[in-house]
C-alpha cells in the first residue's frame, strides 16, 4: 500500500477548454459559499474553533469565518472548487437548468 501513496500522480480530466457560461455564474458562488459552509460545519463538529492563526493541535482555523469575509484567496479556492465540479458535469454531457424559483 505504501509503494502506491509513494507513486500516486493525480491525473485530473483537463476541464480548460469546458465552458462556464455566464448563466452558471451565479450557481457556482452559490455552491463555492456550500462548499464553504460544509468544510467548516464538519471542522467546527471535529472541534475546531476559530483562531487567527491555524494551530492543528489546539483545532484553531482562521478560515471558521461567514463565507463573506473570506479574504479573496480563500473565495478563490472554494470557487475554483465549484467551477470545477461544473465543468465537469458540463464534460460528462449533463445540462444544468434552473427548474423554478427556489
Amino acid at each position: 500500500m505504501n509503494d502506491m501513496k509513494q507513486n500516486y500522480s493525480p491525473e485530473p480530466i483537463d476541464l480548460s477548454a469546458v465552458e462556464l457560461p455566464e448563466s452558471l455564474a451565479e450557481v457556482s458562488e452559490r455552491i463555492a459559499r456550500n462548499v464553504h459552509d460544509t468544510w467548516a460545519k464538519s471542522r467546527m463538529e471535529e472541534g475546531w474553533t476559530y483562531g487567527a492563526e491555524r494551530n492543528d493541535k489546539e483545532k484553531k482555523h482562521p478560515c471558521l469565518i461567514p463565507y463573506e469575509e473570506l479574504p479573496e484567496t480563500e473565495k478563490e479556492y472554494d470557487r475554483n472548487t465549484a467551477a470545477s465540479t461544473i465543468k465537469m458535469l458540463r464534460y460528462l454531457g449533463y445540462r444544468i437548468e434552473k427548474e423554478g424559483d427556489l
